[in-house]
């Protein structure tokens, strides 16, 4: 079964569409990467919620999204609470409901 990866961010007032920006270049062509999405979920909140071949494909891309996150690491805010500007977490799917 796939996997998914999902980040949780804050973006700094008048940022948002930098951020956005910054996301139009993800290399689709990471090996193993099969959707990324970008969800609202607040006033300058985001989620990336991206569906990998498996967990082993997320591992393997983790320089690349690291890279990624700090060509725009800058227009983030801190989440607070020892978080760092990234609230992230993956695992494998273990039930598929449709």
């Amino acid at each position: 079964m796939s996997a998914f990866n999902v980040v949780r961010f804050k973006v700094k007032p008048g940022r948002d569409q930098e951020f956005l920006d910054a996301h139009k270049n993800i290399q689709s062509e990471w090996s193993g990467l099969r959707h990324v999405n970008i969800v609202k979920t607040g006033e300058h909140n985001y989620c990336i919620i991206a569906e990998w071949n498996d967990v082993n494909a997320i591992a393997n891309a983790r320089p690349n999204m690291i890279a990624t996150l700090n060509s725009f690491r800058d227009t983030l805010e801190d989440l607070g609470g020892g978080l760092g500007v990234t609230d992230p977490f993956s695992g494998p799917v273990v039930l598929q409901a449709k």
